[in-house]
């Protein structure tokens, strides 16, 4: 299982072992992320589930979906370069260690 570390504007560090398969919105949900919400429960809908990928993990996290890419539009805390919606990243081997910011936690 990957380790996935949260860090929140609070200075908050949040890390957990996340089974393969599963969003890092919901492992966010599970261990008490503050910032995340994922109000539409990951269908794509309400951009609550925003996350700043760390620089060094890029790469590894992939691109964005048009869908996701339209939804990320609408992000309260302004859409950065490395913006994704943790609803859309599942976790698996090359992920471990993978560092996501959470902006206006």
């Amino acid at each position: 299982m990957p380790t996935i570390t949260w860090k929140t504007e609070s200075g908050a560090e949040i890390s957990a072992e996340v089974a393969e398969g599963h969003t890092l919105m919901e492992a966010a949900l599970a261990n008490g992320v503050d910032g995340i919400l994922g109000d539409c429960g990951g269908s794509l809908a309400c951009a609550t589930c925003h996350v700043v990928v760390d620089d060094a993990w890029v790469t590894a996290a992939g691109s964005p979906t048009v869908l996701e890419e339209d939804m990320l539009d609408l992000v309260e805390a302004g859409r950065r370069p490395n913006s994704r919606l943790s609803c859309q990243l599942r976790a698996h081997a090359g992920l471990d260690g993978l560092v996501l910011y959470v902006p206006g936690a």
